[in-house]
């Protein structure tokens, strides 16, 4: 019998709960001892509870995934674990309660305008845009366009946007980055296959790869990319809502556009006003 089938008396094998507990520990790189200090509990309790052999309060159960950061929708899943009911709820952006929060994202990437930006899941698939993104996605193949459109592989995809990205080798780092960050964070295996897969890709199409300057790890990004238009300059920075309690809400990350040239304003404002 697998230990995750055992039921939770079986004090001599460690609990589901235990188990996904020593996970995310171990996930954060602290001993029994740090997590202890932090959750202000005795290393021999915390023990305990990570063979099974004691059983955690709910507040201890808040308290241990606080400490550890774990994600809202995993938290539920120790609370549930633990024998309580889960505490964050989860509903789809177009829930009709969650029809004020859809018009808050909504209006944002709208003010946005008339430089371009988008709303991603935890999976980055597409959520909702403004009307200046087709200027960037347009030509890309007619599968990677089909719902959801999934943001990271059509931006590396040979037949998406790669082949018109100039700083390509430097966008796809930034990128593999950001996804080995959540990836570490979250521990989601469909991300884990996701870069895998966009790792694959290839890397330069022929010219001259560049780098261009302006990076700042974590907080701009430049992005030069050709259009039919002409080529644009921008710089790109995420968003995420800082204190949710919602899960749909803390897995929405908002990617916005900024122009990093005057040229680039021109030709985006010149769009925006032919849209």
């Amino acid at each position: 019998m697998n230990a995750m089938n055992l039921p939770p008396h079986a004090a001599s094998t460690p609990s589901p709960f235990g188990e996904r507990l020593r996970h995310w520990r171990q996930r954060r790189r602290l001993s029994q001892l740090d997590l202890a200090h932090v959750a202000e509990v005795s290393t021999r309790h915390l023990s305990c509870v990570e063979t099974g052999r004691a059983s955690p309060s709910r507040d201890m159960v808040l308290r241990l995934v606080d400490r550890l950061e774990v994600p809202l929708r995993e938290r539920n899943a120790l609370l549930e674990a633990a024998g309580y009911a889960p505490m964050y709820r989860e509903r789809s952006l177009d829930a009709p309660d969650m029809a004020s929060a859809r018009a808050a994202v909504k209006r944002i990437l709208d003010c946005h305008e008339p430089w371009p930006a988008l709303a991603m899941d935890r999976h980055w698939n597409l959520v909702m845009a403004n009307r200046m993104v087709p200027l960037l996605i347009a030509g890309a193949a007619p599968a990677l366009l089909e719902g959801p459109i999934n943001v990271l592989r059509l931006s590396l995809h040979p037949e998406g946007l790669a082949p018109r990205i100039a700083n390509l080798r430097q966008w796809r780092e930034h990128l593999f980055e950001r996804l080995r960050q959540q990836i570490h964070l979250s521990g989601d295996t469909t991300l884990a296959t996701l870069l895998a897969e966009l790792q694959a890709y290839p890397d330069s199409f022929g010219h001259e790869a560049v780098a261009l300057p302006g990076e700042h790890h974590g907080v701009l990004m430049p992005f030069q990319f050709h259009t039919a238009h002409g080529v644009l300059n921008l710089v790109s920075t995420t968003t995420v809502f800082g204190s949710p309690v919602d899960i749909t809400l803390q897995e929405l990350a908002l990617e916005t556009f900024f122009p990093a040239d005057e040229a680039s304003a021109g030709l985006l404002r010149a769009h925006a006003a032919q849209t």
